[in-house]
């Protein structure tokens, strides 16, 4: 098995990147230009390596060549973009692999392009570029080209790097033991191992609801290939497992309610999403996800009159105007008052959050900017949910 965090470590002592390694600060899936942008990467890349995995890690610096990570990102739905833009889409998978260094909340994103053997070009547009458009990596860059002929150039090397990336036990009780210790016991911290193969740790902080035990704070991380497969900061989760299965159940909070209560009622707690970690005899694993989310129903006026308060309160934040003790208080909500007005047809929400987003970020109080986060992470798994690219 590959340890990610050493090949990662392997890639980069390259330094430049190459026809089958890129290397970014972020990916921003958000908008077409992004998209685009990240499809030509995938494109040129398969095309330039038919018969060996090719590679790309985010959060890089790139003239520095330093890992300074990301936030992490769990949209098991990118292999849908790729789907939705490519003539024979290679198979595509993005982990989030941790490091000793990075805050907890960061994590090195790394893309694995498995090799398709056949030409990928773009089968409709987007951006500015046209449907039928080929790309290969030329060096570190990803050009555009009208004609490409499939050739093994860096078989030999790749294999070598991913030889040289291989597990050991050391790594792994290396990995366990670093887990452990950098969770307190409020965290709960434990190790389950997989088919005599795979070592997962997970953490959280255990509450029981109605008899139901749920937690939050929820850290996991398949340990053989450093891996963190969950991180959430605010979701309630159901955990279960067998001999074959890790299964995570994320449960989200929503409600409109008086802000200065305290309660959580368990009416306002609304299933997200079940993952499902199968682990096979052969030594592999895969990852299946099914959105259980139902979007609850406000009535139409109070929702207008929220949204509208909303509004002026992100007004303020825009003109630098003080906000009010009551302004104050509804702020906290206002990442999951717009989510609401979202889900039920105000079509303007979603862009106010990202307007919100940079004002949230440089308040002294991070909370509503947690929190918002984790709204947009709501919002892009209902869109890709749909079907949506």
């Amino acid at each position: 098995m590959l340890n990610k965090r050493l090949l990662i470590k392997n890639l980069l002592a390259y330094n430049d990147e190459n026809s089958f390694y890129d290397k970014k600060v972020q990916l921003n899936l958000g908008n077409r230009e992004g998209k685009a942008k990240f499809l030509k990467h995938v494109c040129a890349l398969s095309n330039s390596n038919p018969e060996n995995n090719s590679y790309i890690i985010i959060g890089v610096d790139d003239q520095r060549n330093k890992i300074i990570g990301v936030d992490f990102y769990d949209d098991s739905k990118i292999q849908n973009l790729v789907n939705a833009y490519f003539e024979n889409p290679p198979k595509i998978q993005y982990e989030n692999i941790a490091f000793p260094r990075l805050p907890r909340h960061k994590v090195v994103g790394l893309v694995t392009i498995n090799p398709e053997q056949k030409i990928t070009a773009l089968k409709k547009g987007i951006w500015k570029y046209p449907k039928n458009t080929l790309f290969l990596r030329q060096g570190s860059n990803s050009k555009p080209t009208t004609k490409i002929v499939l050739k093994n150039t860096n078989k030999k090397i790749v294999k070598a790097i991913e030889k040289n990336a291989q597990n050991n036990i050391k790594l792994t009780l290396d990995g366990v033991f670093d887990f452990m210790n950098k969770h307190s016991k409020e965290l709960n911290p434990n190790y389950i191992v997989f088919k005599d193969h795979f070592v997962l740790c997970w953490a959280g902080i255990k509450k029981v609801v109605e008899g139901k035990t749920r937690y939050s704070r929820v850290d996991i991380k398949l340990v053989n290939e450093q891996i963190r497969l969950f991180y959430s900061a605010l979701d309630d989760v159901e955990i279960e497992y067998n001999q074959q299965s890790f299964i995570i159940t994320e449960y989200i909070q929503i409600n409109i309610s008086n802000k200065n209560s305290t309660s959580r009622d368990l009416q306002e707690f609304y299933p997200l999403e079940k993952t499902i970690i199968n682990f096979k005899e052969n030594g592999t694993y895969n990852i299946a996800t099914e959105l259980l989310f139902k979007p609850p129903i406000y009535d139409a006026v109070v929702l207008k009159h929220v949204y509208n308060s909303n509004n002026v309160i992100l007004e303020k934040l825009i003109k630098n105007i003080p906000l009010t003790k009551r302004d104050l208080i509804d702020l906290e909500q206002l990442p999951i008052t717009y989510l609401i007005c979202s889900l039920n047809g105000f079509a303007e929400a979603k862009t106010k959050l990202e307007i919100a987003k940079s004002y949230l970020k440089s308040l002294n109080d991070k909370s509503p900017y947690i929190k918002l986060k984790e709204v947009l992470r709501v919002l892009r798994k209902v869109k890709y949910g749909r079907g949506k690219t």
